[in-house]
């Protein structure tokens, strides 16, 4: 973001409305000196764990940007092996405008993600649970399977979940 740039009502995007994010989702991108978003794909993310295909993710979106960034703030406590100077920030999205920005980015591009999925797989609800291990997704998963887009190592977890609850009165 712009030096000395603020944008009112910006926040951790988890402490925002929906609507809130996506016009704030609309300010940061006209505001921007640069933003870029990224993935990790289903099976990076098992293969890897998700903290790691976040800093995958991380370093995708770093090196895509149209302006070569100088430093990177990374919202957490883990900041290794990115291509330029970075340093870790706990609860960065609450404490650096930057951190909160790139937070809302994701997060409205990851329901926008989610909305499409919904479109392609609507048995499972996506649109409503976005992706979280809800009570109606877990029921979903149990009624109609996994996807091509769910994590195997996530369902793995899911068959454990069943086994140790068979025989149990609901």
């Amino acid at each position: 973001m712009p030096v000395g740039l603020e944008i009112p009502g910006l926040n951790d995007s988890k402490k925002l409305t929906e609507k809130r994010r996506e016009a704030l989702f609309d300010t940061i991108r006209t505001h921007a000196v640069a933003y870029a978003v990224a993935q990790a794909t289903v099976e990076e993310i098992d293969r890897l764990n998700i903290l790691e295909a976040d800093l995958l993710a991380m370093r995708r979106a770093i090196a895509s940007l149209c302006v070569p960034a100088d430093y990177a703030l990374i919202d957490g406590n883990i900041a290794r092996d990115f291509p330029l100077p970075a340093r870790a920030v706990i609860h960065g999205d609450a404490l650096s405008p930057s951190i909160a920005a790139a937070s809302v980015l994701a997060k409205v591009t990851r329901d926008q993600l989610c909305l499409e999925l919904d479109r392609q797989y609507p048995q499972y609800g996506i649109a409503k649970h976005k992706g979280y291990g809800t009570k109606e997704h877990m029921n979903a998963l149990r009624t109609y399977g996994p996807s091509p887009i769910h994590r195997k190592k996530f369902i793995r977890f899911l068959d454990q979940d069943t086994e140790r609850n068979e025989g149990t009165p609901s």
